[in-house]
């Protein structure tokens, strides 16, 4: 009779996060597709008919005038004017928005929406960024350990309540996650709505893509010219940004760890392999001689 033998194959965690990362890339890939193709073929044919009915009804105009106007639309969006309104349009460079611009260019989530258009300008951003990023990080490294702190003391109150150690935790980062969303992520939409006038749910949408740090651009506060704001609001936005960005931060880090633990748990010879990648060469040298 045949025998058979099971072999085990040595897995690399390195490979095996390589693996699900791409895969989820395809999954979103594949996903986004789906939801958006259709959409876009609609506002593209949509766009299409618009300017062939422009063009049947003003026909002083030709297709090569129309498209030159197009083009000086978008160069206009391009370098943050808006072209719906009139001159009285709010500026985006005076210092509310300036410090906005400078919020955004700091913590890397650049909407897009406005840049710098002079070359002094353009200069000035990239050490502007080179020297902000890395100063941006370790205010977000000192928030991190300012937070840290701030549960230890609620450690203290609470372990005569929940006297184990991983009860504790539980309740802890629940508690840091609960606060942290209303404060930064369901609180904030709400004035984003009265204020520019979204949906609850754009608000939302907006609040964590620029927490995020994604930040596409399709929703920029302070930009409609149609309202009147206060001079302070997008100072205060920017820094609503700086510290929600720290909170969320440590949700992402704590998630990670969280899907780590339960790996561990789940496949223990993955936890050793993971430990065998990080061990330094000179530590896994001396391992092996024991």
């Amino acid at each position: 009779m045949a025998s058979f033998h099971v072999v085990r194959v040595r897995v690399s965690w390195t490979a095996l996060l390589a693996l699900a990362h791409f895969i989820y890339l395809l999954a979103g890939a594949t996903i986004f597709r789906i939801l958006e193709r259709e959409a876009e073929n609609y506002n593209r044919n949509h766009f299409l008919m618009e300017k062939l009915n422009f063009l049947a009804n003003y026909t002083c105009l030709d297709g090569d005038a129309l498209e030159y106007f197009v083009k000086v639309i978008l160069y206009a969006k391009k370098n943050g004017v808006n072209p719906s309104g009139n001159s009285t349009n709010p500026s985006n460079w005076d210092f509310s928005s300036s410090f906005f611009f400078a919020s955004t260019v700091i913590t890397t989530i650049g909407y897009g929406n406005l840049s710098p258009s002079t070359v002094s300008g353009q200069v000035f951003c990239v050490f502007y960024a080179f020297c902000g990023i890395p100063l941006n990080l370790a205010f977000f490294k000192q928030l991190g350990k300012c937070f840290t702190i701030h549960l230890g003391r609620l450690e203290k109150g609470l372990v005569s309540v929940v006297p184990h150690k991983q009860a504790f935790e539980a309740v802890a980062a629940s508690l840091f996650f609960i606060a942290g969303t209303f404060l930064f992520l369901v609180i904030p939409p709400l004035l984003f709505s009265y204020v520019e006038g979204w949906t609850y749910g754009e608000g939302f949408y907006f609040a964590f893509i620029t927490l995020s740090t994604i930040g596409f651009g399709d929703y920029v506060v302070g930009t409609n010219p149609g309202k009147t704001y206060i001079y302070l609001y997008r100072s205060v936005a920017g820094i609503w940004i700086i510290f929600g960005l720290a909170w969320l931060a440590l949700i992402f880090n704590m998630a990670a760890s969280i899907m780590e633990h339960v790996l561990d748990q789940t496949y223990p010879s993955l936890r050793k392999q993971r430990e065998a990648e990080n061990m330094p060469s000179s530590e896994i040298e001396a391992t092996s001689k024991i």
